[in-house]
């Protein structure tokens, strides 16, 4: 699992190849994340957006952007954790996503900006 802290929001990560939605002969992988978003800090925050940039080993990038995580722009209070699971697919068996969320305290809407570690998605059998 790989986590960071940013303004008092700490951001884990956890992956897992789904191989039962993957083709790997027509170079098709597909990956799911598990985040939990933990307030760690003395302010409710809200999450307002998300930017992700996403590489693959074919040398593939590109950016999403938009509203909230999975149609949702939680309110989390302090010391509540929201989770959630996405995915994302690639064209090669390795590759890793990173990007940040905006968010805003309540109290004063105050915006900022928390970093969401770069991750890898490696297909399982490629580590063996």
């Amino acid at each position: 699992m790989i986590t960071q802290i940013t303004e008092g929001v700490k951001i884990s990560v956890e992956t897992i190849y789904q191989s039962e939605y993957s083709n790997p002969d027509r170079g098709h992988f597909m990956f799911a994340y598990h985040i939990s978003i933990e307030n760690l800090s003395d302010y409710t925050v809200q999450l307002i957006s998300r930017y992700w940039k996403i590489f693959d080993a074919k040398g593939d990038y590109r950016e999403v952007s938009g509203e909230g995580v999975v149609g949702e722009q939680p309110v989390i209070e302090p010391g509540q954790t929201h989770r959630y699971t996405s995915g994302c697919n690639l064209n090669s068996e390795f590759g890793f996503m990173e990007g940040y969320y905006n968010m805003v305290r309540t109290i004063d809407n105050g915006g900022f900006q928390v970093e969401i570690p770069r991750f890898n998605l490696i297909a399982d059998y490629a580590l063996n």
